[in-house]
C-alpha cells in the first residue's frame, strides 16, 4: 500500500498525484477540497472541516485536526455530558490518528468497567409463549388470537445482562472492529471485549442507538459509555463512485464546535437563572413559512435576552461573503434584540464589533481559544457569558 496522504485542517493545499477516478470519489464523498492543476492527474488537495481517516482505491487519507486529539475529545465529551467531563479525563495517545486513539481509550475504559462482571438489570420483554409467564397483554391477546386461549401474548421482566448499557458497549466494539484503521494491537483487546459481551444482543446497523440514564448502579460504566457514544457519533460510511469505493470514519468540526459552544453557554448561564434553549425555533415572516433556528437563545421570564450563533469558521458562500452577519441581523430583528453574538474558533476569525446602519443593532464577533487546557476553555466561556449578560442589561 502507498504511503498515506496526511492532511491537516487549516494547512495550505498540497500538490498530490492520483487518478481522476480517485479525485471524483473523494469529491463525491465531500471529504477534502480539490482543485485542478495544469498537470494531468495532479491536484491541489486540502482538508475541509471534516477530520478522520478515509480509504479509496488503496490510498489512505488521514485528515488531522488543528487541535490535539485530547482537546478534541474533551470538546466532544463535554457537549454530551458536562458533569462527567469535569470529573474524569480520558487519557488519549495524542500521537495516534483519531480512530486509533479512540480505540485505545475505549479498550481501557471498557475493560475497567467489565472487570467486576457485566452489569445486570431488569428488561421488559413482550413475547408469545405456550405457558403463562408474567402477565397477559390482554389487548394483544384479543387482537391476535381471536378468543383462543393459546398461545399467550405475555409481558414479563427478566434480570439479564442484555440491557442498554451493555448493548451500547457492544455497538462501540463492533464499530471499532469494522474500521481497517484500528491496528492489531487494539483489535485483540476489542475481540476480548466482544467475547465478554457475547450474551448481549448484537447491534443491527441502522437501528436506533441504545439509550441509558446515569445512576448509582451504572456509575462504573459511565466513562466507557460516554466514550462509546462519541465513537458512535462518528460518521462511518462507504460509497461507490463509478468503479471506485471510498470508505471512511469522519467527524465534522463545524458540528462539534457548535455542540460544545451551545452546551457550554447553557452550563455557564445556569447561575443567572432564566432558560437556555438550543436550536431555538422561530420564523422570519408573519406566516411562519421561513423557519429560523438560532443556535442559542437565553430567555428571562419567557422573553429572549441573548441570541448567539456558533460558527467554527465564517461561512462565505459565493456572492454572500458576510452570510453570518446577515443571519444574526435577521435573528436580532425577529427577536427584537439590540445585540447579536457570533462565536468563532480562535484562529479562524477575529473578534470584531459591527454597528448596523439605520437599525440600531450591534453584531459582536467573539473567539474561543480551543487549544487551551479544558479548565481554561471553560473559564473563557464563563467570561464570555458575563459579557453577554451585561450587554443584555439583566
Amino acid at each position: 500500500m502507498a504511503d498515506p496522504l496526511i492532511l491537516r485542517e487549516g494547512d495550505q493545499p498540497q500538490l498530490v498525484q492520483f487518478s481522476r477516478p480517485i479525485a471524483d470519489a473523494l469529491s463525491a464523498a465531500n471529504v477534502v477540497q480539490l482543485a485542478r492543476t495544469d498537470r494531468p492527474d495532479w491536484w491541489e488537495v486540502s482538508a475541509g472541516t471534516r477530520i478522520g481517516v478515509v480509504s479509496v482505491d488503496g490510498l489512505q487519507v488521514i485528515i488531522q485536526p488543528k487541535l490535539a486529539i485530547d482537546r478534541l475529545v474533551f470538546l466532544m465529551g463535554y457537549a454530551r455530558n458536562p458533569k462527567f467531563w469535569r470529573e474524569d479525563r480520558v487519557r488519549l495517545d495524542t500521537q495516534a490518528d483519531l480512530p486509533e486513539a479512540l480505540a485505545q481509550a475505549f479498550e481501557r475504559l471498557a475493560k475497567r468497567a467489565l472487570d467486576q462482571g457485566l452489569l445486570k438489570g431488569y428488561l421488559t420483554i413482550d413475547e408469545t409463549l405456550p405457558v403463562l409467564r408474567g402477565r397477559i397483554r390482554e389487548a394483544d391477546q384479543l387482537r391476535h388470537r381471536w378468543g383462543r386461549s393459546l398461545p399467550l401474548e405475555v409481558r414479563y421482566d427478566e434480570f439479564t445482562v442484555d440491557i442498554p448499557e451493555n448493548r451500547l458497549l457492544l455497538a462501540a466494539v463492533e464499530q471499532l472492529l469494522r474500521m481497517p484503521w484500528v491496528g492489531p494491537r487494539h483489535r485483540a483487546g476489542l475481540q476480548r471485549l466482544r467475547l465478554q459481551l457475547s450474551e448481549v444482543t448484537a447491534p443491527v446497523r441502522g437501528a436506533e442507538r441504545p439509550t441509558w440514564t446515569a445512576s448509582r448502579l451504572n456509575a462504573r460504566y459511565a466513562p466507557a459509555l460516554v466514550l462509546a457514544e462519541l465513537i458512535l457519533d462518528g460518521h462511518s460510511f462507504e460509497q461507490r463512485t463509478g468503479d471506485v469505493t471510498v470508505s471512511g470514519y469522519l467527524f465534522n468540526m463545524t458540528t462539534l464546535f457548535e455542540d460544545f459552544v451551545t452546551v457550554a453557554l447553557r452550563e455557564a448561564m445556569k447561575p443567572y437563572g432564566g432558560r437556555s434553549v438550543l436550536q431555538y425555533r422561530t420564523h422570519l415572516d408573519e406566516t411562519g413559512a421561513v423557519a429560523m433556528r438560532p443556535d442559542y437563545v437565553w430567555l428571562k421570564q419567557g422573553v429572549p435576552k441573548v441570541v448567539a450563533d456558533a460558527k467554527y469558521k465564517a461561512e462565505k458562500p459565493s456572492g454572500f461573503p458576510q452570510a453570518d452577519m446577515y443571519q444574526l441581523l435577521a435573528y436580532c430583528t425577529v427577536l427584537q434584540l439590540p445585540v447579536g453574538h457570533l462565536i468563532y474558533a480562535k484562529g479562524n476569525e477575529l473578534p470584531r464589533a459591527y454597528e448596523v446602519r439605520s437599525a440600531d443593532i450591534r453584531i459582536l464577533a467573539h473567539t474561543l481559544h480551543l487549544d487551551a487546557a479544558p479548565q481554561d476553555v471553560l473559564a473563557s466561556v464563563q467570561t464570555l457569558v458575563e459579557q453577554l449578560v451585561e450587554l443584555a442589561g439583566v
